[in-house]
């Protein structure tokens, strides 16, 4: 692809020295102005790509965790309505979702999140064979263990599904790369373009740091449980004071 486009390059060049002088004049730097605008253009689509799929992946790990922290309210109160026999279940299931706050947002920003602990994972198996152990002594109690049961697994695979998608990115590095090296080509150009004075360099300054923070958003975006923007805790907050009441 390359060669094509630069064999194009080279052979406009060809063709111009057998024309006459007055059909091909014109001003080199309305070339460089047309060639920055390809670029330029070219990186805008696909910065705005790389921001919407940012964006998806975030919004995904986000409504997980909301649905997963209603899950966690209804089969606390559908494991209420199963008796005192339940009691048990319902303090493991509150044991295990503050620990999994703790581990997921920790107190200080220098803790590692531990998203993947195998303590998170053996909690959420115990409490699903809990529940299938339970002895339903009606009908009606044989129904609630089985919707207790179904949420149990939906929370379980929930939670599998935030740890794929937390695991991998949504933005090859390859793909960064050459992102930047179209950046450093346009304000490499802007920089031939422009005469050597403080307000200019001041000017290009700016706005290559307006840039870089648009990346840096994205990147941020990219890893919704570390960094500066991150998905909120606070819905699971608000399952733990709710489950074991009532």
């Amino acid at each position: 692809m390359f060669a094509c486009i630069y064999g194009g390059a080279l052979l406009g060049m060809l063709i111009r020295s057998w024309l006459p002088e007055q059909q091909v004049t014109g001003d080199p730097r309305d070339v460089m102005k047309l060639g920055i605008g390809l670029i330029a253009t070219t990186t805008a689509l696909v910065l705005g790509l790389l921001t919407a799929s940012a964006k998806s992946a975030f919004d995904t790990e986000n409504a997980e965790i909301r649905a997963s922290a209603a899950n966690l309210v209804v089969l606390d109160r559908t494991l209420a309505q199963l008796g005192p026999e339940a009691a048990p279940i319902r303090t493991m299931l509150k044991q295990a979702v503050g620990r999994r706050i703790e581990l997921t947002w920790p107190a200080s920003e220098r803790e590692p999140v531990k998203m993947d602990s195998a303590e998170l994972q053996h909690g959420g198996e115990v409490i699903e064979q809990s529940i299938r152990a339970l002895q339903p002594a009606n009908d009606t109690q044989r129904v609630l263990q089985q919707k207790a049961v179904a949420v149990t697994s939906d929370l379980l695979k929930s939670r599998w599904l935030v740890l794929g998608q937390a695991a991998g990115s949504a933005i090859p590095v390859p793909f960064l790369v050459i992102v930047v090296f179209w950046l450093s080509v346009i304000f490499a150009c802007f920089g031939l373009l422009a005469p050597a004075n403080p307000t200019l360099a001041a000017v290009l300054g700016l706005s290559a740091l307006s840039v870089a923070a648009a990346v840096f958003l994205i990147l941020e975006m990219d890893r919704p449980f570390s960094g500066l923007i991150r998905v909120s805790g606070e819905p699971l907050r608000y399952a733990l004071s709710q489950i074991g009441g009532g």
